[in-house]
């Protein structure tokens, strides 16, 4: 198998490069590799996946730093497998700042902020986790299915969340008998003051785990890989959020799994340009096709389709195809596609092409835009 080249060389950009200057750099290349400007082209193809690739890591912040710390393997889907992750985790575990300040200081600083403690046993939320997904700009305008790998904290397969050994179950603490709590007393000049905390040795759980499970370390909750099958819905734009609920970390105590929020790249099109719900694109004419008028084949994201250019057409004139841009995202209703007409000035003529055009010229009556040579009659050749 080829070694992977590096992306920033894929892209023609310096590893400083701002994300403007990356979509800019990815547009390029698929203008120059793109399928549907060179079909049939096999090293075409196979540079317009290299760039797609590249594109899908540089376009996304925090792919792009582990690639920049890491290289390739910073970037490969097994990336993070037993490692710390986001969205208030470790190691594979779930912590809470409530938690840890509550075990250093008693119950009163288990909110943090002051106000009761949180019970421990009581079900919690898992928390959200993020990923992202690469999309093409036909697969954003139309929606499309897409499989979503991401890191989440599960259940652990081994003690089914207990945090024993397999055979093993957890055991009532001795220190609080499995209140979970313990009663402490004060002297005060007021006299004994009896308050309760909660107990250090079982963090107020009531049982202890004797012997942990190897798998979780008696956590009862493993972070794994894990494919999402998700659907993404027509018209969505770039760098949009897309949540899946429940199938984020898993809770803990019978308490319901966080979110997982997507974040969708929009790739660039080498042809069509997003303005809301329309879509723009240019169509060169020549100067014979814009004055004379024509039928052309305009690109759209339904196909090719025929449009008659009137006579007369001027550079820059705008013509609209109606119900051809993108779908709206409530499903209701679809943008235009707007034609942005560009009259191409050909940069050599020959004798007998300059002969005409300056023919033309006269007839027009802008014989003061000629030479002296072409008012005369020479059109432009060299005398003998």
């Amino acid at each position: 198998m080829a070694e992977k080249r590096d992306y920033y060389e894929v892209l023609g950009v310096d590893k400083s490069a701002s994300a403007d200057e990356i979509k800019k750099a990815y547009r390029q290349a698929a203008k120059k590799y793109h399928p549907d400007l060179n079909p049939g082209n096999k090293e075409a193809e196979e540079k317009m996946k290299e760039a797609n690739e590249a594109y899908e890591v540089l376009s996304d912040s925090e792919k792009k730093a582990r690639y920049d710390q890491f290289g390739h393997a910073g970037v490969d889907p097994n990336y993070g497998a037993g490692q710390g992750g986001y969205g208030g985790s470790f190691g594979g575990m779930d912590f809470d700042l409530g938690d840890i300040f509550g075990s250093i200081f008693g119950n009163g600083f288990g909110g943090f902020g002051g106000g009761t403690g949180r019970n421990p046993n009581a079900p919690r939320r898992g928390s959200d986790t993020q990923s992202s997904v690469t999309i093409s700009f036909e697969e954003a305008a139309k929606g499309c299915k897409r499989t979503v790998d991401t890191m989440r904290i599960e259940v652990c397969d081994e003690c089914h969340g207990n945090g024993c050994q397999s055979g093993t179950s957890p055991k009532t603490c001795p220190e609080c008998n499995g209140r979970g709590q313990v009663t402490v007393q004060q002297r005060t000049p007021f006299g004994v003051i009896q308050s309760s905390k909660q107990c250090s040795r079982c963090g107020g759980r009531g049982t202890i785990i004797e012997n942990p499970c190897k798998k979780c370390n008696g956590a009862g909750r493993v972070r794994k890989s894990s494919k999402i099958d998700i659907n993404i819905p027509a018209g969505v734009d770039d760098r949009q959020i897309i949540t899946v609920r429940g199938q984020g970390n898993k809770g803990t105590n019978g308490g319901p799994a966080g979110d997982l929020n997507i974040v969708v790249n929009v790739r660039p099109h080498p042809i069509f340009e997003r303005d809301g719900y329309n879509v723009w694109c240019d169509v060169h004419l020549t100067f014979m096709q814009a004055a004379l008028g024509c039928k052309i084949q305009v690109p759209t994201l339904d196909g090719k389709v025929e449009y008659s250019v009137p006579a007369g057409t001027q550079p820059g004139d705008v013509f609209k195809l109606r119900n051809r841009g993108i779908q709206s995202r409530g499903g209701i209703g679809r943008g235009d596609q707007l034609v942005r007409i560009i009259v191409d000035v050909p940069k050599k003529l020959t004798d007998k092409q300059r002969e005409l055009i300056n023919q033309l010229a006269i007839e027009f009556g802008a014989v003061e835009n000629l030479g002296e040579d072409e008012k005369k009659g020479f059109f432009g050749k060299k005398k003998k």
